[in-house]
């Protein structure tokens, strides 16, 4: 009998996923990371801002269209592919992990998923090759009561007129194309809300406030302003109250890429612990001798791997056409705690100078605080979770 997950039309998926251009494409982006990435974190960190040669080499690689098929100069790949991608730049910097995974996991998949064909070919391409892409849901009023939204959109003509102020978006600094959430009637609540893409130079548009925050700092967190800002109903992406529609099922899938980036930190801070105890030396031996750090490493080891398999499972299903909200939930909601208490011991490991910004591990703690709050809290995943099994 075949082991595995069967899909809905009774086939079986292998309990192993990976193909040789799988494992290729990860060596790859890993030693990208290593080589390009690498070097520069401390730098872009400090200042607060990524690096735009970095960003470039990012499209030429294709990891900014990892789905984006190739007839729009995309790289045509998979999902597990995106993810693998945003796990390996996560293992070295984080902030570099959360640019590529709001690329593909949230704005590339909306408009593949949502877009007509003159909208697909108006925006896959530059979204491919040379522009960044930002999602504007959330406001002042509404975080994790995402559709609690005041963005408004009037319809004028053929156009719609957007006011309002979205909070907390990423990749808004470097963004050329946005994706905004706005109602066009309050009073229909979550019925109302419908999405439009915004060119970066339209009037009224502005990127306003630069967050200065406790991690991911090099990856942009703006606020945007919107002052009666005109766009034409072919900027509408999908159905006119469609919008949380989309926003749900983006979000779905992006909570599997913020699991994959939460993985990747945790990696690449037991990497950080593993060298740092074999090289340092007390009472004549590398603390990696001792049977006390060894248990902790065996710890940090076997974290990773439950919330790798469980980014993974996720991922297989939503490959597979399954229903993943659950999966989804469970990798987000694990994966963000396993960041957070790994990076936590791997400073623990490196003593007194892991807790100096002489080495990563400093960083990697304070990145991974932010896994547990966005694209949906802790608290908001274990409702969701609880909510399907009780169901």
């Amino acid at each position: 009998m075949s082991k595995g997950l069967a899909n809905p039309e009774g086939q079986v998926l292998p309990l192993t996923t990976f193909s040789e251009d799988d494992e290729l494409f990860r060596t790859t982006v890993r030693r990208f990371g290593h080589d390009r990435i690498a070097p520069k974190v401390r730098e872009m960190d400090e200042k607060s801002a990524f690096d735009k040669s970095l960003l470039k080499e990012f499209f030429e690689l294709g990891l900014m269209g990892v789905e984006i098929p190739e007839e729009y100069g995309g790289a045509g790949g998979t999902f597990l592919q995106a993810l693998l991608a945003i796990e390996e730049l996560a293992a070295v910097d984080p902030a570099a992990a959360v640019i590529v995974d709001v690329q593909n996991t949230l704005v590339n998949n909306a408009i593949l998923r949502w877009a007509n064909s003159e909208q697909k070919s108006r925006w896959l391409g530059r979204l491919a090759t040379d522009t960044v892409g930002a999602y504007a849901l959330s406001e002042a009023g509404s975080g994790s009561d995402a559709f609690a939204l005041v963005t408004r959109a009037v319809e004028d003509g053929d156009s719609y007129v957007l006011s309002g102020r979205k909070l907390w978006i990423t990749n808004a600094a470097e963004a050329g194309l946005f994706l905004v959430f706005a109602t066009v009637n309050p009073a229909a609540g979550y019925k109302g809300i419908t999405c439009f893409v915004v060119e970066r130079g339209a009037r009224g548009f502005s990127v306003g406030k630069k967050e200065d925050k406790l991690g991911i700092r090099a990856s942009s967190t703006c606020e945007l302003l919107l002052d009666e800002v005109r766009v034409t109903k072919r900027d509408l992406l999908g159905e006119t109250g469609k919008g949380y529609k989309i926003a749900i099922e983006t979000l779905n899938e992006g909570r599997i890429g913020i699991g994959a980036q939460m993985t990747g930190l945790a990696s690449g801070a037991l990497q950080h612990a593993i060298a740092y105890a074999k090289q340092r030396k007390q009472f004549g031996k590398a603390i990696a001798e001792f049977q006390g750090v060894q248990f902790e490493l065996a710890r940090m080891a076997t974290d990773v791997e439950t919330a790798r398999l469980l980014v993974y499972n996720a991922a297989r299903k939503r490959d597979a056409g399954m229903p993943f909200l659950t999966e989804a939930a469970m990798a987000k909601y694990h994966s963000s705690q396993i960041a957070e208490r790994v990076a936590s011991r791997a400073v623990e490991v490196l003593g007194g100078v892991g807790f100096t910004k002489d080495y990563p591990v400093e960083k990697l703690y304070r990145d991974a605080k932010i896994g547990r709050i966005y694209e949906g809290t802790s608290h908001m995943q274990m409702l969701t979770i609880a909510k399907q099994i009780l169901g």
